[in-house]
C-alpha cells in the first residue's frame, strides 16, 4: 500500500509539473511547436478541456480553469502523499484540504485583481499614458470586475470611474483578510486543533 501511494504520489507531481509547462508554453507564441509540444499537449490538454468547460472559471479575457485543474491535482497529491506516510485519511483533513485549495485558487484571483485594479488607481492618478499596449492589457483585465462592481453598487446611475476603483480595491482586501480568517478558523475546526482568539 505505502509504495503503490508513493507511486501514485510522484505520478501526480509529474503531471502537475507537465500541466504547469503546458500552460507557461501557453502564453508565448511562436515558440517550439515540435513532437515535444504535441505529446505534451496530447497528455494535458483532456483535463484541462474538462476544466474548460465550466463557464464559471471565466472571468471576462481570464481563463481561471488550469487554477482550479492545479488544485485538484494537489489536493489528491496531499491525499495520497499523507496515506502513504499515516496509513490513514480522515475526513476532516479531506475538506480541510479541500476548503484551503479554493481558498489558495481565490486568494490568488483576490490578489491578482487587487494588483490590476491598484496599477489603474497608479495610472488614473501618475496620468499615464492609458493607450499604450501594456495599459490596454490591464484594463481588459479589470473592466469585467469594475463594471459587476459598478452595477452593485449604482442602481439608478453609474459611479464616477475612480469611486468604482477604490470600492473594488476595498471590496478585494476585505474579502482576503475576512474570509482568509473564517478559512483559518474553519480549517482548524476540522482538524480538531484549538481555535485561538485573535
Amino acid at each position: 500500500m505505502y509504495l503503490a501511494m508513493r507511486i501514485l504520489g510522484g505520478a501526480l507531481s509529474l503531471y502537475s509539473l507537465l500541466i504547469f509547462i503546458r500552460i507557461m508554453l501557453s502564453w508565448f507564441s511562436g515558440v517550439y511547436r515540435g513532437r515535444v509540444h504535441q505529446v505534451l499537449c496530447g497528455v494535458t490538454d483532456p483535463y484541462l478541456n474538462w476544466w474548460r468547460r465550466f463557464r464559471f472559471l471565466r472571468l471576462g479575457n481570464i481563463d481561471l480553469s488550469p487554477i482550479a485543474a492545479l488544485a485538484v491535482i494537489a489536493v489528491l497529491n496531499n491525499i495520497v502523499q499523507t496515506a502513504a506516510r499515516d496509513g490513514r485519511v480522515s475526513l476532516g483533513f479531506v475538506l480541510a484540504l479541500v476548503l484551503q485549495a479554493v481558498w489558495q485558487a481565490a486568494s490568488f484571483v483576490l490578489g491578482f485583481f487587487a494588483v490590476i485594479i491598484a496599477l489603474r488607481l497608479a495610472a488614473y492618478f501618475f496620468r499615464a499614458n492609458i493607450y499604450s499596449p501594456f495599459w490596454r492589457v490591464i484594463a481588459a483585465m479589470s473592466e469585467p470586475l469594475l463594471y459587476r462592481i459598478n452595477r452593485i453598487f449604482s442602481r439608478r446611475r453609474l459611479l464616477p470611474f475612480v469611486n468604482t476603483m477604490f470600492i473594488t480595491l476595498g471590496i478585494l482586501l476585505a474579502s482576503f483578510i475576512v474570509v482568509g480568517a473564517g478559512v483559518r478558523v474553519l480549517t482548524l475546526l476540522l482538524l480538531g486543533q484549538p481555535v485561538l482568539p485573535f
